[in-house]
């Protein structure tokens, strides 16, 4: 049986960043349209960390039973370092799951916003078969997709419909742009783990592509959440380009990217991404404070 902290360890806390960032960066818009609500933003991010964990859970799983993780350079997970049964693994993944379902009902009773029956759903199917079932998208290199879709729009759009009502066009530009960052991480990801991936025949878009494209790839998603984040700044306030400040945070990894980092070298890119994610969202958040204080 695993350790209580082996459990924190396989639930990843360090990639908490991308389950924050969309629920900060919705709730801004939402205040920016003014309408911010306190306890529809804290359930949104609760469901968001559940929904976070859960999906590294049940990757843990399911790559532990393929033998995907048997060469793995980054953290440990449970499954394939023998440290817990698979089928514990499954079930703390379903058990999250299901904590999201429920405060997704939660929102729904506050919001009455429909849509978020048929997207949580797919929300929840699209965190089990990323690396789930006999044919996981994951393995397909559709991973970045869903990862924009659901890190980004969905995200962040759910978390300012629940409080705005609506749906508007800064919410949009800045679901585009968290999506983007949300995709960076996976790519430098998948960078990291490419020799191991073509091991065991798990072929994600970087292994499909090559090092190289994939190098242009990291770069190209911080260009196009820039510009993502300059075109909401204008049409809202231009203190929201205080967002940019996260992505200055990656440069300094977008440098060692395209150096041609590997491996390991590739571990504190792969961090620094999570973070301007986040630092992005927190961002846009103070900027549109201080647009309001200051009129």
């Amino acid at each position: 049986m695993p350790t209580f902290a082996q459990w924190v360890e396989g639930a990843r806390p360090r990639t908490l960043p991308l389950s924050v960032a969309p629920v900060v960066a919705g709730s801004a818009t939402a205040y920016a349209g003014g309408s911010f609500a306190v306890v529809p933003a804290l359930l949104a991010l609760l469901l968001s960390v559940a929904l976070q964990i859960g999906v590294n859970f049940a990757n843990d799983y399911s790559d532990g039973i393929r033998g995907t993780d048997a060469d793995r350079v980054g953290p440990m997970r449970l499954v394939g370092s023998g440290v817990a049964r698979p089928v514990l693994v499954k079930r703390a993944a379903f058990g999250c799951f299901g904590v999201a379902a429920l405060l997704g009902l939660v929102l729904l009773v506050l919001s009455w916003q429909w849509w978020l029956v048929p997207a949580g759903i797919a929300a929840i199917l699209a965190a089990w078969f990323y690396t789930g079932g006999k044919h996981p998208y994951g393995y397909l290199g559709l991973g970045e997709v869903f990862v924009f879709v659901f890190f980004g729009l969905v995200a962040v759009c759910g978390t300012a419909v629940v409080q705005l009502g609506r749906i508007d066009l800064p919410t949009l530009l800045v679901a585009v742009a968290i999506g983007l960052l949300a995709v960076a991480v996976l790519v430098v990801n998948n960078l990291r783990d490419i020799p191991g991936d073509q091991l065991a025949g798990k072929r994600t878009l970087a292994t499909r592509i090559g090092a190289p494209a994939t190098r242009l790839m990291f770069t190209g998603l911080a260009v196009g959440a820039t510009v993502a984040y300059v075109a909401a700044a204008a049409v809202m306030t231009w203190w929201s380009l205080l967002a940019l400040a996260g992505i200055g945070y990656l440069v300094p990894q977008l440098v060692t990217v395209l150096r041609g980092a590997q491996g390991r070298e590739l571990i504190p890119a792969l961090k620094a991404a999570g973070l301007a994610c986040l630092l992005s969202a927190v961002g846009l958040a103070v900027g549109l404070l201080v647009a309001t204080a200051f009129g």
